[in-house]
């Protein structure tokens, strides 16, 4: 598998181009993924410069390693294979105080859609499982099966956004007892009587961001990494963080603008914000149409980025 088919970074020059790359400098890709952002680092570091890359599945790992061009055996990489709610305890490991930018690219590879065992998409009938790091005990199978109507509903309202998260939840509950839900195709069926005919793929897409969110618990592990983020940045450092959908952005949002998640703003006598990191731009990068035209995926990224002041 090449780089090119396992992910295209969206918005990838706005995105290098605003961590305003410091040769000697050391630098985190805190969502390896393909290498695609860890490759254009590494074209801007010299021989003395460090990237620090995290990936929790082992898949975006081995896949470099039968690359071509594997970008793991450069001197100036240090790979990680964890989840990036790990960071700072691995910046103690290997003895490194700060950093000049840290980057996260919150979606999700094409490699995870397009690779149907690995149950991200309703493309394919494939055993329901979403799990990033498949040594993790829970899947969406496990969810599926065990949460309670009440739960579940909660769980497609909060993470999926969708209106009819409870009619979708009963239907699940509905068909769960007849047998279990085991497959992607399985659970498609299960909901699509909840299902608008003219926004099937959009709310079913919405369906599995949910679950997916919930078994790799990604909203805590974002609030932890995003906290680490303002201790480990030097100061003038730069974080850079692409998400994909509103529940993501707004926890960047608020943290970038207030130095918390819930976006709490705390002021000096002066009147002054409180916070570690000031935003370049109140509003986020998104992609240019020509972009989008040659990854349609782009689409939906927003990338904000932040200085570290203080």
């Amino acid at each position: 598998m090449t780089e090119q088919a396992y992910h295209i970074p969206a918005l990838l020059t706005e995105t290098i181009e605003g961590l305003n790359i410091n040769p000697d400098g050391v630098y985190i890709d805190a969502t390896f993924g393909g290498g695609g952002h860890s490759r254009s680092i590494l074209g801007k570091l010299s021989n003395r410069g460090k990237l620090m890359v995290f990936d929790q599945d082992i898949d975006a790992f081995n896949n470099q390693m039968s690359s071509t061009n594997n970008l793991l055996t450069d001197e100036r990489i240090i790979s990680v294979h964890a989840n990036f709610r790990y960071m700072q305890r691995f910046l103690r490991y290997y003895a490194i105080k700060s950093v000049n930018g840290i980057l996260a690219d919150l979606g999700v590879s094409f490699h995870h859609f397009d690779t149907g065992e690995r149950g991200f998409s309703f493309r394919y009938d494939e055993p329901l499982d979403m799990r990033m790091n498949r040594s993790a005990q829970i899947s969406a199978a496990d969810i599926v099966n065990s949460y309670d109507e009440t739960r579940l509903s909660d769980l497609f309202y909060l993470y999926g956004e969708l209106k009819q998260a409870r009619q979708i939840a009963k239907s699940i509950c509905r068909m769960r007892e007849q047998q279990p839900l085991l497959t992607t195709g399985q659970l498609v069926e299960a909901t699509r009587d909840s299902l608008k005919y003219d926004r099937e793929k959009k709310d079913l897409a919405r369906v599995f961001q949910a679950l997916r969110i919930e078994v790799n618990n990604e909203m805590d592990a974002l609030r932890d990494f995003l906290y680490q983020t303002s201790q480990a940045l030097t100061t003038g450092g730069r974080l850079a963080v692409l998400t994909y959908h509103s529940l993501e952005d707004r926890i960047v949002k608020n943290f970038m603008r207030t130095g918390n998640v819930q976006g709490l703003v705390s002021k000096d006598f002066y009147g002054n914000i409180i916070t570690p990191l000031k935003p370049l731009s109140n509003k986020a990068v998104t992609a240019t149409e020509q972009e989008i035209a040659a990854n349609p995926r782009a689409r939906s990224a927003k990338l904000r980025i932040a200085i570290k002041t203080a």
